[in-house]
């Protein structure tokens, strides 16, 4: 495994500067409006509280980047934070043609399949965690409900009240060390070797392949012809699962597949059960999807 530099490791926090954005910023770019915050408690916070107070400023694939976070929000009420300029964090509002509220449990792995590929793009071996969490498989030993694999991203999202928009909030450890991260199964691009920690290069890959995978999303009927495309970099497909479920027993099985509604299909001896949300534990073994 390779070691960034001190001197990459500094230079990708340097400060996130606006022009820095400019070439994927406007008419037929990437991204419709970027907005460069120094620091942020939440960026999906400050992105929805935007959006409320001006809707029409803010069109599709639109959003805020904080240079540095320092309340993140994840799910069930989780916080976190990172060092500055240590993590690449990012909201962005899709208003996807074509899906309601109905269909909104796909954003999450829409732009998870996005992190996937655009962290492959810099030689990490990326796989989707259902839902909403992007890891690696880089571990020396099992960490229990986690196995060998590491978390490198999270991923927040959460419908516009009032509106048919979205808002992903997605946070990738770019330069952490090893004493810098929260908790054993994390992980960063610079511990596990990679050699592009550049922020900005890393959002123009991101931005790019959001665009595309909202583009294949929208405007679909309810079987999504994206769900295969999901399905590939879903390392949860495959693994003898516990799904922890909000206000009910834990739902156990081998996860087979993913639902028409994006939720996780659980195989057991009594059949199979879409599990719409949850967190999931790691039974024994991993699979690849």
């Amino acid at each position: 495994m390779n070691t960034p530099s001190p001197a990459a490791v500094a230079a990708s926090r340097e400060p996130l500067r606006a022009e820095a954005f400019e070439p994927i910023v406007g008419p037929s770019r990437q991204l419709s409006r970027l907005e460069v915050l120094a620091a942020s408690p939440s960026t999906n916070t400050a992105l929805l509280r935007a959006v409320a107070e001006d809707p029409d400023a803010w069109p599709h694939l639109s959003g805020i980047v904080a240079d540095h976070q320092t309340a993140g929000r994840g799910r069930a009420g989780r916080s976190w934070a990172t060092p500055r300029g240590a993590a690449l964090t990012v909201s962005l509002l899709l208003r996807p043609s074509g899906i309601g509220p109905a269909g909104y449990g796909w954003a999450p792995l829409v732009a998870g399949l996005a992190t996937v590929r655009a962290l492959r793009d810099v030689g990490v071996g990326a796989w989707l965690k259902w839902p909403n969490d992007v890891v690696v498989e880089a571990g020396a030993k099992d960490i229990p409900g986690w196995g060998r694999w590491r978390k490198v991203v999270g991923i927040l999202c959460e419908a516009v009240p009032g509106q048919r928009a979205v808002v992903a909030g997605i946070g990738i450890n770019v330069s952490q060390t090893s004493a810098e991260l929260p908790v054993p199964h994390a992980a960063s691009l610079a511990t596990l070797g990679a050699t592009e920690l550049d922020r900005v290069r890393l959002l123009r890959r991101l931005s790019a392949h959001l665009r595309d995978g909202v583009a294949a999303w929208e405007g679909e009927s309810d079987d999504y012809s994206i769900r295969p495309e999901v399905e590939k970099v879903c390392a949860s497909i495959g693994w003898d699962v516990a799904v922890d479920v909000p206000g009910a027993s834990p739902v156990t099985g081998r996860a087979v597949g993913l639902g028409s509604s994006g939720g996780l299909l659980v195989e057991a001896d009594a059949g199979v059960t879409e599990v719409l949300a949850g967190d999931v534990r790691v039974r024994q073994g991993e699979g690849t999807g």
